[in-house]
């Protein structure tokens, strides 16, 4: 619809058959305009910024004897974490621990998760 009527003012055309000025003709030409940036910000940024936040309170959220899956694939639980610190210790068997920076964990396995996969 907005095409239409951007096409419709930009091929207007005056009594003489000259281009009709668009300000002249069209007052409203930066509604469209408008309109494409609110469709934007609700399809793109709000999800996206939604997310974000989701993923940081996933982060925030972490405290030690959680099982997590890194970004790299590798499942463990959460041997030593401090709030002050970006790192995180994980176990990922009984002799290997292998330290993370904090954003590298993906998600936190729980039993709901697991039960998903199966």
């Amino acid at each position: 619809m907005i095409y239409w009527m951007t096409t419709a003012a930009f091929f207007a055309q005056d009594a003489k058959g000259a281009p009709a000025a668009d300000a002249e003709q069209n007052p409203y030409w930066w509604l469209p305009l408008v309109a494409i940036g609110v469709l934007f910000y609700f399809m793109m940024i709000r999800p996206q910024k939604r997310e974000q936040a989701k993923r940081q309170s996933l982060l925030d959220s972490l405290k030690k004897n959680d099982k997590v899956v890194t970004i790299g694939g590798i499942i463990g639980t959460i041997a030593a974490i401090s709030p002050d610190s970006d790192e995180v210790t994980v176990k990922v068997d009984e002799n290997t621990r292998m330290r993370f920076r904090r954003s590298s964990i993906q998600q936190v396995v729980t039993a709901e998760t697991e039960a998903e996969k199966s």
